[in-house]
Formats: structure tokens, C-alpha cells, sequence
């Protein structure tokens, strides 16, 4: 496989425009920034009034970069219309530099749910939609085979985290959702869904969270949704990264780790039966592509997230076994880290 980078300028590009856009998303305070510790974790809030109330804003977890991205915030006097303004200008030279985009309905369903908070909240973008991101992260550019644009939107996120964030999303997300078209698809539960169908199309946005214990629909009170849970995810999606959207204006996102995603994708590639196993060649193919970049400019990254998981079990390691099976230089670029 020839792995292909972009140029200079659009590395950098991408990276500020991820940049511009991190501090736009703690930039627009409404009244004073507060730590909130709980368990043992920090995590950074806009308290602001409504009258006598005091109300939240959940902007994200605690950490050194936090901090100085609200100090320049604070700091920042450029009106915000020259700001967007300047992002637009990276999003067409990230397209000018072959970057891949999005429809325009994919687009905008996407930005409307980043403008509702569902990944300040926690949401991540899992599936192909963030394999599409790691164009940007690792700075190479995807293939014509792995450009084939999916019309599912999967988000998935912890149901902890969500109880434990005192916020959610505004406007809620199912009202975003109906404002594009789109409606519950029954399950077996009824009343609830964790599916959601646009009307006059195909794409399909689902939710999802990690299963401890049993698998089933969960409640997401920060995004007022429900959610699917499924074996693996927790791991996938813990310590997610940002990303940009390289459309319109830019839009933030957060995806797993790129290491995560890629060893992920080995273990749900033999999780898949009977029709599914279409989808499983995608995994590989998506793990294999992964695997051989990392391998190149961050082995010690990969090889912590293949011995982590290999440590999460015996079935944890047969599945990655299984896989690597099919994929012989694949198997021996891990073995050679």
C-alpha cells in the first residue's frame, strides 16, 4: 500500500484550523469559567445567570491546554465574523489541496449537531465518518477506494459521563434531528429509539455507548437520546481527539485515537456474521491503511494500544488474532514493532 501525504501547507492549514476552532469553542463565554471536580477528575463550565438561576455550560475536561486556551480566549480581541472568515479560507485551501469534504446535507446535519453541543457533550464520531478525519490527523490523503461516502452518521458516548455533566444539548438533539428530515426507527423497546432515519433518503444516524454488562438501549440525558450499547466501544473512545470538519466555516468534532480505532477494527471485524461480513472487509481494509501509517510515524503509540488491548482479555486476543490472520503484512508490520 502507498501511503500518500499532503503537502506542507496543508498540514498546516489543518492545524490551524483546528486550532482556531478549539479556541472559538471556549472563546464565547457567557459569564465566568469554573473547575468542577468530581471523582477525582476536573472538568471546566460557563456559569452564567438566567434570572435568579445560576445555570452550566459544560465546555470540557481539565486539563494544561484547557486552561491556556481560556486565557487567550480572554485575551482575544479579533471580531468573530474575521475569524470565521479566515477559517472559510483554510476549508477551501484544505479542498484545493485535495482534502476530502462532505455533502452538503451531511454537512450541515453536522454542524447543527456541534452547534447544539453534542460533542462538547461528549459525543464522538465513530465508524467511517471519523476514518475520514484521520486524513487530517496523520496528514495523508485517502484513496479512491476509501473515499466512498457512507450514509451513516454514528455517535457514541458515555453514559456516565452524560448523567454526570449536569448540561445538555440546546436545541435538543431530536429536534435537530427532525429539522433535517429525519425520524425514529421503532426497536424492540417501544417509545424508544437509537436509530434515526432521514425520510426522504437513506442516511442513518445512530447512537451508541459502552455496555458494561449486558448489552441494550441506554438513556444519554446530555444529548437526550437513547443509545445502543455495544462490547468494545469503552475502549474505543476513551481519551477521544479533536478534529475539524473541513466544511464551510470548519466544524468540531472529537474521533478516537487513531491507534484505537485501528486495533478496534481488527477485534469488530470478526465480531461480524452472515451479511455483515461485507462491512468486515471494510474494517480491515480501514485497520490495514491505519496500521501501516502509524506504524511508520507512531509505533510506540500503536504498539501501546495492541498490547492494551490484548491485555483485556483472552477474547479480546483471539479476535485480534483471527483478523491478523487474514491480513499476513499486517500481522508482520505489529510484529515488527
Amino acid at each position: 500500500m502507498t501511503l500518500k501525504p499532503h503537502s506542507a501547507i496543508a498540514h498546516a492549514a489543518y492545524h490551524d484550523l483546528l486550532r482556531s476552532l478549539r479556541e472559538e469553542a471556549v472563546g464565547d463565554l457567557r459569564g465566568t469559567p469554573t473547575r468542577v471536580e468530581r471523582n477525582g477528575r476536573g472538568y471546566w463550565y460557563d456559569s452564567f445567570r438566567v434570572g435568579a438561576e445560576v445555570r452550566k455550560r459544560y465546555l470540557g475536561e481539565d486539563d494544561p491546554q484547557m486552561t491556556a486556551r481560556m486565557q487567550a480566549a480572554r485575551e482575544a480581541r479579533e471580531p468573530a465574523e474575521a475569524r470565521r472568515r479566515a477559517r472559510a479560507r483554510l476549508v477551501r485551501l484544505l479542498r484545493a489541496e485535495g482534502f476530502l469534504g462532505l455533502d452538503p446535507t451531511t454537512g450541515s446535519l453536522m454542524a447543527a449537531l456541534a452547534g447544539a453541543g453534542v460533542f462538547r457533550l461528549g459525543g464522538t464520531v465513530v465508524g467511517t465518518h471519523a476514518f475520514r478525519l484521520y486524513e487530517g490527523e496523520l496528514n495523508l490523503a485517502l484513496s479512491l477506494e476509501q473515499t466512498a461516502q457512507t450514509d451513516d452518521i454514528d455517535i457514541a458516548s458515555f453514559e456516565r459521563l452524560s448523567l454526570a455533566l449536569e448540561d445538555a444539548a440546546a436545541p435538543p438533539v431530536q429536534e435537530v434531528l427532525r429539522d433535517f428530515d429525519f425520524a425514529p426507527v421503532p426497536s424492540l423497546e417501544p417509545g424508544r429509539t437509537w436509530r434515526w432515519r432521514q425520510t426522504q433518503g437513506q442516511a442513518l444516524v445512530e447512537f451508541l455507548t459502552p455496555a458494561f454488562g449486558e448489552e441494550g438501549l441506554r438513556d444519554l440525558p446530555a444529548l437526550g437520546v437513547q443509545a445502543q450499547a455495544l462490547r468494545h466501544l469503552n475502549w474505543l473512545i476513551a481519551e477521544p481527539i479533536p478534529a475539524a470538519i473541513p466544511y464551510r466555516s470548519g466544524v468540531l468534532v472529537q474521533i478516537p485515537r487513531p491507534e484505537r480505532f485501528a486495533i478496534h477494527k481488527l477485534i469488530v471485524a470478526e465480531r461480524r456474521q452472515g451479511q455483515a461480513r461485507l462491512k468486515a472487509a471494510k474494517d480491515r481494509a480501514q485497520a490495514e491503511w491505519l496500521i501501516e501509517a502509524l506504524a511508520r510515524d507512531r509505533p510506540d503509540d500503536l504498539l501501546d494500544a495492541l498490547e492494551d488491548a490484548r491485555e483485556q482479555g483472552p477474547r479480546w486476543r483471539e479476535r485480534i488474532a483471527a483478523s491478523l490472520e487474514r491480513m499476513p503484512e499486517t500481522a508482520a508490520a505489529l510484529a515488527a514493532l
